[in-house]
């Protein structure tokens, strides 16, 4: 399989160097690093060239490194049911950069780019409908982004007086800030982190 992959990556690196960062075989699976501008070029490349036929967008998602100056990337993955292979992009972008959108090559694309922007924060240019998906019209901020508290920034509840739904900023109460670390494995052996208190 790993050379099947080499063979593929140097052919598309082959015809289109100029697109092509770099490229990497890892776990019997292919990454090619695509410079951000040059995107919806290189996904029809792959979706018209005779040997990869990459035609099924199978998933557009993004993973945050917030402390490095491309805190992005953008990873695109890829279907031939033709070769019978697979391929994932990878575009690394700065916070406040925007990717070109892939729509108009696969308009599959269109929940999974909202999907992105609703999450990380991500902007695509050349979207027909740019907007939240999975959070509520009012929601701030963008959840999957590392920095984004776990608890969010407002809470939403039905209220019966008022017979509507509320949102309110979140109140944390201190016992749910205080945690327990007693080992829930009772009768063990040994000791685990936080067996000690319960010698006291």
């Amino acid at each position: 399989m790993s050379d099947a992959l080499n063979e593929l990556a140097t052919h598309i690196e082959l015809k289109r160097p100029d697109d092509v960062i770099g490229w990497d075989v890892a776990f019997d699976e292919l990454t090619i690093d695509v410079a951000p501008g040059k995107i919806v070029d290189f996904v029809d490349f792959l979706k018209s060239d005779p040997t990869c036929k990459f035609s099924s967008l199978v998933d557009i998602t993004a993973v945050d490194y917030p402390d490095r100056v491309k805190r992005f990337d953008v990873v695109y993955h890829f279907l031939s049911m033709y070769q019978n292979q697979r391929i994932r992009l990878r575009v690394s972008v700065r916070e406040d950069d925007m990717v070109p959108s892939i729509v108009d090559v696969h308009p599959s694309a269109n929940w999974f780019e909202r999907e992105v922007f609703d999450m990380f924060g991500v902007l695509f240019t050349g979207h027909p409908d740019l907007r939240r998906l999975l959070t509520d019209y009012g929601f701030r901020g963008h959840p999957l982004r590392k920095d984004f508290p776990t608890t969010g920034y407002t809470e939403v509840r039905y209220d019966e007086a008022q017979k509507r739904v509320v949102y309110e900023p979140v109140k944390l109460v201190q016992e749910y800030r205080q945690f327990d670390f007693m080992s829930p494995w009772e009768g063990a052996n040994y000791i685990l982190p936080g067996d000690e208190k319960e010698a006291k």
